[in-house]
């Protein structure tokens, strides 16, 4: 019978700093007949407890970052198994576009009376066989190299590592050219060029403040992207402005659309992230999909 929470702790989550009350938290759920918490120990761990946790919860609780819901989601997506997230990582974007009331220091109690909401994801589909689904965001190039410069940053927590990732990324940053084919829900858009920034939003925040996606809809069936063509290095200081307001979507560089799917060709190898987490060398063809109401979310 599923009637436990699972709670899956990752201590190293926003720098390590999640470690600090990664103890009180399991010493709560240790109180409790109908909850059981693990610690992640290696990256993927997160996603091989909540497989093992399929059989016997209700709901599965990724207590850490944007990573952790993520690895939690792919196991999770298309099941009866509820998604809670407890965030404790640097930005917690998926969350600030969730009818949610959860915070880090949310009683253990609410996750057990929670209510659910079914939600879209996205599907990314490349060469070799590659699936993957993401609950938030996802992006390439500019974004791509900025969450793998955050992923290698140690010394900074909070807002100001993706600030400061972006303005080490931008010093060296070349625009990727780039095939897309953006298929709306009446027709299609296509274009070849160097593109600066690529990001596709579930969610409408990226990197704790960017708002990449401001019209979007966790429910909606669509996905919302956000193309900025190549601009000069030095004009994209006042992109990242709007792109913190929301505003870009009004400039005439940008490209803007809610899309069912996304193809795109890459002629060099590229960095993508999907809810801040890397992949390096990402070739070739890939395709990206709306998947609609595909997990319940606790909220």
């Amino acid at each position: 019978m599923k009637n436990k929470t699972t709670f899956i702790i990752n201590p190293v989550a926003n720098k390590g700093r999640a470690a600090r009350s990664a103890d009180l938290l399991r010493n709560a759920v240790g109180l409790r007949r109908d909850a059981v918490a693990y610690c992640s120990e290696y990256p993927g761990h997160a996603l091989e407890l909540a497989r093992r946790s399929l059989d016997q919860s209700r709901a599965v609780v990724a207590c850490g970052g944007d990573g952790t819901a993520h690895e939690i989601a792919n196991i999770l997506a298309f099941s009866d198994v509820c998604l809670g997230i407890l965030p404790s990582g640097s930005a917690n974007d998926f969350i600030k576009s969730l009818d949610h009331r959860f915070g880090s220091d949310y009683p253990i109690d609410a996750y057990m009376k929670a209510g659910s909401v079914l939600t879209d994801m996205g599907r990314v589909m490349g060469e070799e066989r590659f699936q993957r689904y993401f609950l938030n965001s996802l992006g390439m190039g500019l974004t791509g190299r900025i969450a793998l410069r955050v992923k290698n940053t140690r010394w900074m927590k909070g807002d100001v590592i993706y600030l400061n990732a972006l303005l080490s990324v931008l010093l060296g940053y070349k625009p990727p050219k780039m095939h897309i084919k953006l298929i709306t829900p009446d027709s299609f858009i296509e274009m070849e060029e160097s593109i600066f920034a690529f990001s596709v939003g579930n969610g409408r925040i990226e990197g704790g403040k960017f708002h990449i996606a401001p019209e979007a809809e966790i429910n909606d069936g669509l996905l919302d992207v956000c193309i900025l063509k190549a601009v000069p290095k030095a004009r994209f200081f006042s992109y990242a402005l709007k792109y913190m307001r929301g505003t870009q979507i009004f400039d005439p560089q940008v490209i803007y659309s809610k899309v069912r799917a996304i193809e795109v060709e890459l002629f060099e190898p590229e960095v993508m992230h999907m809810d801040g987490e890397v992949f390096e060398d990402i070739q070739g063809r890939i395709r990206i999909e709306s998947v609609p109401s595909s997990i319940k979310v606790l909220c």
